[in-house]
């Protein structure tokens, strides 16, 4: 099972905006009816206020579990370049891309993160699962892939460099 904790009512907002299919359980000291409807309406799967019962809690975990995982069909989009999550497919202008899984994954992370300037060391931990030391072009080489199979053939280019800090997808340059 998968648990995630979040601070605050906006992070979770967001996590459940992206299409999360992660189950949420709130529990919280906070136990007024305006509380609990608050933190449903959020789109938590439960709410259980402090103190509870550790029995309670886990019937409770085993019940929001139980439930069939339901994966959101999330589609990424930039311009004209769209991918599918949930299909693993990616087309630009309507026309299918063929990536391998290293190169699929770290376009999603690009796309999660458009307009946002992600540093080399932040797409390692991500696609990779690797500290960043510095001395790996790895990076540079599934960008530059990328840009062949995403870029090249269209007027408009969707992956940059950053100079010295990393890469960000933009639309309209």
């Amino acid at each position: 099972m998968r648990i995630l904790l979040v601070e605050d009512d906006s992070k979770l907002a967001a996590l459940l905006q992206q299409g999360s299919a992660i189950p949420v359980l709130i529990l919280t000291a906070r136990s007024a009816v305006e509380d609990r409807v608050h933190g449903l309406n959020l789109g938590a799967d439960d709410y259980l206020p402090k103190p509870f019962d550790f029995q309670e809690l886990h019937a409770r975990l085993r019940a929001i579990t139980r439930r069939p995982a339901v994966e959101p069909k999330v589609v990424l989009r930039a311009a004209d370049l769209e991918l599918d999550t949930s299909r693993r497919h990616v087309t630009r202008q309507g026309r299918p891309i063929d990536l391998t899984n290293k190169e699929f994954s770290l376009l999603e992370y690009l796309l999660r993160k458009k307009g946002m300037v992600v540093t080399r060391g932040m797409i390692l931990n991500h696609v990779w699962d690797l500290d960043y030391d510095g001395g790996s072009n790895l990076v540079e080489v599934y960008v530059t892939y990328l840009r062949r199979k995403v870029d090249a053939d269209f007027d408009q280019k969707l992956i940059h460099t950053v100079r010295g800090v990393g890469y960000v997808v933009r639309e309209g340059e």
